[in-house]
């Protein structure tokens, strides 16, 4: 702190004897003064206000999210007066329909003149037999054979009877 203290005094004793160029006449050494003067203040920096992302994405979602709400209360509101009106529209319906179908008296039928069934005009079907013929292109493949060979004496000799067929089991085991 000394130093600083007779810098001071040196400096307002030799303010007199310092030249336009800040150095002094005796010894070709610098003024003091030129070496304390503070230089100048910077001005504080101001911060900015930061943009975050988040912030920017949080508020447009809010935004959004408002929207989708907006829309699905103006939907329900849309919902409800739909059926309001469809409820009236069922009871005016109901009303006039009521009104219409008051019940009336059916008329009374004539009995004093017989039904009597007119003949038809149209000519009657005329019948056909059935055909009980098996065609050729439906007979059963692997017997090859249709209803008419069949029909013939000498493939019916050949089919044992299902008594024949019992009274030969009954032979084979001795139960007879």
């Amino acid at each position: 702190m000394e130093p600083l203290k007779e810098a001071r005094n040196r400096v307002e004793g030799s303010s007199s004897s310092d030249n336009s160029n800040g150095r002094t006449s005796g010894g070709g050494r610098r003024s003091l003064t030129n070496c304390l003067i503070k230089p100048p203040v910077k001005k504080n920096t101001i911060s900015i206000d930061l943009k975050l992302h988040n912030d920017i994405r949080a508020v447009e979602r809010a935004r959004f999210a408002h929207q989708v709400a907006e829309k699905r209360r103006l939907i329900k509101q849309y919902k409800m007066e739909r059926e309001r009106q469809q409820k009236l529209e069922e009871q005016e319906e109901i009303k006039r329909l009521r009104k219409e179908l008051v019940p009336k008296a059916q008329l009374m039928p004539y009995f004093d003149r017989p039904f009597v069934p007119r003949r038809s005009e149209k000519q009657p079907t005329v019948p056909r037999e059935p055909k009980f013929c098996i065609p050729r292109h439906k007979t059963i493949r692997c017997c090859r054979m249709s209803c008419n060979d069949m029909s013939g004496p000498s493939q019916l000799q050949h089919l044992p009877s299902s008594v024949e067929k019992t009274e030969a089991l009954y032979k084979n085991r001795g139960l007879q």
